[in-house]
């Protein structure tokens, strides 16, 4: 079914319908939005990434070595 949706034509089906309902200004600020939002999103994971490593990091130094 979501094969279908996805061919050439129900993508071009979905850019008329997509054009129809938020006319043609708005696609293009959409776009903006969207891209905004992913580099926002990726920004996030590297700092979220980062967090973590440095946790992972202070946390492997307080801990008492086992051996010594």
């Amino acid at each position: 079914m979501f094969a279908e949706i996805f061919s050439v034509d129900g993508i071009i089906v979905v850019a008329v319908v997509a054009v129809l309902l938020f006319g043609g200004a708005a696609i293009p600020k959409f776009a903006r939005n969207l891209g905004s939002a992913k580099t926002e999103f990726e920004k996030g994971l590297k700092t979220g990434k980062a967090d973590a490593e440095a946790k992972a990091a202070a946390e492997a130094e307080a801990k008492p070595d086992a051996n010594a």
